[in-house]
């Protein structure tokens, strides 16, 4: 019983050192290196590390040298089993409006290592409440609109079923 007490409090400690001590602000520019690659550039004002997470502050997001949105804040939160990306005020470029909502006040984007190839989407902003996934095996994005409001300049890339709204996509 000895021996489990102590190889489980060593695992514990391993993995908060892991947590704690891990290179987050590499990782992160780790992740703007692969987006480069894609031509999508993050300019950002700030960055600050916290115990578990990463925070990025005043982000600008380019593509192909174009800017298409502002973000005033991300949050990287990790727990290496359990990972949540947090966007808190995203604003879309006015020429974008007509394809996707201009403002998003909160995007939550969360990862569990019990379902490794899914990725669960929750979002509020000027469109209402969204709620989806992103299934990575099959390159699929659903998008639920369960509380629409101003949803009538994309609502043509919406289909309706029952339930109400929803958007799908492959990528």
């Amino acid at each position: 019983m000895q021996m489990v007490k102590k190889t489980f409090i060593v695992l514990l400690a391993t993995w908060v050192a892991l947590l704690v001590f891990m290179p987050k602000q590499e990782l992160y520019y780790k992740l703007e290196k692969e987006l480069l690659k894609k031509e999508i550039k993050i300019n950002e004002k700030s960055i600050e590390e916290g115990l578990f997470s990463l925070t990025v502050k005043q982000a600008s997001v380019y593509v192909k040298g174009i800017n298409v949105a502002t973000i005033e804040k991300i949050t990287f939160f990790t727990l290496l089993f359990y990972t949540k990306i947090e966007l808190d005020s995203l604003l879309l470029d006015d020429s974008l409006k007509a394809m996707a909502p201009q403002q998003t006040d909160k995007a939550i984007l969360t990862y569990t290592i019990l379902s490794p190839l899914k990725a669960r989407i929750n979002a509020e902003g000027s469109f209402g409440v969204v709620e989806g996934s992103v299934d990575l095996r099959e390159r699929k994005l659903h998008l639920d609109f369960n509380e629409t409001k101003e949803i009538g300049m994309f609502r043509g890339q919406l289909k309706k079923e029952k339930k109400g709204w929803y958007y799908e996509t492959s990528f």
